[in-house]
């Protein structure tokens, strides 16, 4: 009879949620605990774009603060892996460059709308034997951090659409030879995502 209840019981509650759905909760629950990468994205607005728009991505020459040395347009090569899977135009600058000049190359490309982001902040901690070597200090023992700061642009008015902050973290079972650059995928697709009016799962 118990064995019964517990088979009911099991077939119900396995019937209000899929095996993906719970397997979505329970990385979002142990992210938000600190054992795997975290991420926070504050938006200033909630606006949609198009899924046919042509998006422009950029990154600013600005090289965040502290010991941590992203390599030069990683976040604008990570934002376009993340938007190319939702937006069928997108392109990105080949390097670095100011915030005038990349507008002015999205426009001669013909885009909708410029996304102008930078590495606002990155620190990079002992994650492993090799940095252990090179640091030997107790007090960059832990996880890896970083924000990015970004900008969505409509390139026909200069009009400042939309701003985002994100904040991303490591996790403790993650943390083993990360970079703060190797956390920000999963948040840029996200963001993508959002823009789209999508979840975020």
């Amino acid at each position: 009879m118990r064995s019964l209840v517990l088979l009911l019981a099991s077939l119900a509650l396995s019937g209000c949620m899929t095996v993906s759905d719970m397997a979505e909760g329970t990385r979002y629950q142990m992210s938000d605990a600190g054992l795997l990468d975290h991420s926070d994205t504050r938006r200033t607005a909630s606006i949609r774009v198009q899924p046919d728009s042509f998006i422009f991505i950029a990154q600013g020459a600005f090289v965040p603060p502290g010991s941590a040395y992203p390599r030069p347009n990683v976040v604008a090569e990570e934002a376009f892996n993340g938007f190319v899977e939702y937006f069928p135009m997108v392109r990105r600058a080949r390097q670095p460059e100011g915030l005038e000049q990349a507008m002015a190359e999205a426009r001669a490309a013909g885009a909708h709308y410029l996304l102008y982001c930078r590495f606002a902040a990155a620190d990079d901690r002992i994650g492993n034997a090799d940095e252990w070597t090179d640091q030997q200090a107790l007090d960059r023992l832990g996880l890896d951090s970083g924000v990015i700061q970004i900008m969505l642009i409509e390139t026909s008015t200069q009009y400042l659409i939309d701003t985002a902050r994100i904040r991303s973290r490591g996790g403790l079972l993650t943390f083993h030879d990360n970079t703060p650059q190797d956390l920000i995928a999963r948040p840029l697709a996200q963001y993508a995502r959002g823009l789209l009016g999508m979840s975020n799962q």
